[in-house]
């Protein structure tokens, strides 16, 4: 099977699928291995900077030159919610449509919604298989009439659909996709790489410290409420001296972070690491008392994952994909979307119950081992491709 993985950029998420189908194509000559892949093919619609992901592709993975992933899309294009959508769409479609007849895949796998996958229906390949990436449908898919369109349009297109939580399942059937065409799994993480043991013998466990330290490893955009988690921050820490924040990568609102810590008084207490490559990530969770994230939007949050399996309780804010994940007071706490006082109040419980975090964090491992696990997961998606290439020929569809 020829697969073309088309992705918005390239990060730790796509060089993971990228990783997981080139082993299954090492296995591709296994007698009963199904679905094997005998060729794979990447191509990124954009380029963002900074790069979010700095491993190499595989060396088996070949990289398509087209007319798209040359240049960032925040502003305009298929990332902009007004009619340069239409316009950066037909300059790219016949670039894409030579890519379809040059490399003839048998399956393409594209994500997010709107953008990537949105561009392959356009073409009008049969064999489709779409990957929400949760904002697109969850946020995304409401920008405006135009993205409601667009939605609708791919998911009727799409033979199967990957989400990666129940919240994804349930708007994918609201838009109409049939649930026997939707496969559901949490992407998951490598257990082995995020685990709470240390891996530094200077890497004290929280309960050894005598601060108590946040992170915060979400960009730092509107979507993700990082300015909110930055207000919260500044009250917690007026009640709590010893109190501290990690914030991990970076982003358009860094001037109004800067500012909120500042005025706030509370700069000294505040580390910014920027942008943390793969290999270090878990310890930074390992340094951590408790991870906090404000988004006002998640699927099931990779970030949230791998501080459960780095053995660390969450406070996250409480949106449906995250109830998925987080038992308030059993590995972690929700607080009110939207609300930085409670946020502030519920830093500083975490605070004075610091005692409870060391069992809260076991049992966010355990869960993390039941349900997040990658190598486990993944599997799932080989679901998917049957589904699309059944549908395809049910169809009578021709690549």
């Amino acid at each position: 099977m020829r697969l073309l993985y088309f992705s918005r950029d390239y990060t730790p998420h796509d060089h993971r699928f990228l990783s997981a189908l080139v082993q299954r194509a090492r296995q591709s000559g296994e007698q009963g291995v199904p679905f094997p892949v005998d060729k794979l093919y990447f191509m990124r619609l954009e380029r963002r900077n900074p790069q979010l992901e700095d491993r190499p592709l595989p060396p088996e993975v070949e990289q398509v030159s087209w007319a798209g992933g040359r240049q960032g899309l925040a502003n305009h294009g298929l990332a902009a919610g007004n009619w340069s959508l239409w316009r950066q769409a037909l300059r790219l479609l016949p670039s894409l449509k030579r890519v379809i007849s040059t490399f003839k895949p048998d399956l393409i796998v594209a994500g997010p919604i709107q953008r990537s996958a949105f561009l392959v229906a356009l073409a009008g390949f049969p064999r489709l298989v779409s990957m929400s990436w949760g904002y697109d449908l969850l946020i995304d898919a409401e920008r405006s009439p135009l993205w409601r369109w667009a939605t609708l349009f791919t998911l009727k297109r799409s033979a199967a659909l990957v989400g990666d939580c129940e919240t994804i399942r349930r708007r994918a059937a609201a838009f109409g996709m049939p649930e026997e065409r939707v496969v559901t799994f949490p992407w998951g993480v490598d257990l082995r790489h995020f685990q709470p043991a240390p891996s530094l013998a200077n890497e004290a466990q929280p309960a050894e410290r005598s601060v108590f330290t946040l992170l915060s490893t979400r960009s730092w955009e509107p979507i993700y409420g990082i300015d909110l988690l930055a207000r919260a921050f500044v009250t917690a820490a007026h009640a709590c001296p010893n109190l501290r924040l990690m914030m991990l990568a970076d982003g358009s609102l860094a001037g109004e972070l800067r500012r909120i810590f500042a005025q706030g008084g509370v700069e000294d207490r505040v580390s910014f690491a920027g942008q943390v490559g793969y290999t270090s990530l878990p310890r930074y969770y390992r340094m951590a008392d408790l991870y906090l994230s404000a988004s006002h939007s998640d699927g099931s949050s990779i970030s949230l994952l791998e501080a459960m399996a780095c053995g660390r309780p969450a406070l996250v804010s409480d949106i449906p994909g995250n109830r998925e994940w987080v038992k308030e007071g059993e590995n972690g706490w929700l607080f009110p979307d939207g609300d930085a006082e409670a946020l502030a109040q519920a830093i500083v419980a975490a605070v004075e119950n610091r005692c409870q975090l060391p069992a809260m964090g076991r049992f966010a491992r355990q869960v993390a081992e039941q349900r997040a696990d990658w190598e486990k997961n993944f599997p799932q998606l080989f679901r998917a491709f049957q589904i699309a290439c059944q549908g395809s020929s049910a169809n009578g569809q021709e690549g």
